[in-house]
């Protein structure tokens, strides 16, 4: 299984691609995973998620394991839009370019430079100008560190 870390600068081109990096290409290639990626906008921030496949497929169906959209009518409405927006991507052979639908980079500011953010299990893309106010300040991560670690 692979897991993404580390960052990189990326350009979105004026039909919506940009040019997935080569530490990520890497690590796929390396575990011998699909190429076949999914993305789709983060519930958590105004970013992108960029998932394998085969991780996309395990974290959704955890999700789906806890609900009963065929006959709890909040359960399909959460269901349906957490679908909403997801899209299936391949990075282009020549340049391992991505083109993310027009409708995602829209709704996420993703116009210019972007930062491929990758925290184990997926990558974020954030508008670079947006990436560092959302990272907690390193008090509050010493203070979230230490209160997690009580808990085990």
């Amino acid at each position: 299984m692979v897991r993404f870390f580390g960052k990189a600068i990326g350009k979105v081109d004026d039909k919506g691609r940009v040019v997935f990096p080569a530490i990520y290409r890497d690590a796929l290639a390396r575990e011998g995973e699909d190429m076949t990626l999914v993305v789709k906008k983060s519930v958590q921030g105004d970013c992108l998620n960029l998932f394998t496949r085969a991780e996309w497929e395990r974290r959704s169906d955890k999700v789906l394991e806890g609900l009963d959209p065929e006959l709890n009518p909040e359960h399909a409405a959460f269901w349906s839009k957490y679908n909403d927006g997801v899209y299936y991507v391949v990075p282009d052979g020549k340049l391992g370019r991505l083109n993310i639908p027009s409708e995602l980079l829209m709704e996420t500011g993703l116009t210019k430079e972007v930062v491929f953010a990758g925290v184990g299990y997926k990558i974020e893309i954030w508008p670079k100008d947006r990436r560092e106010s959302t990272l907690m300040s390193d008090g509050q991560f010493k203070e979230t560190a230490a209160r997690l670690s009580d808990k085990k």
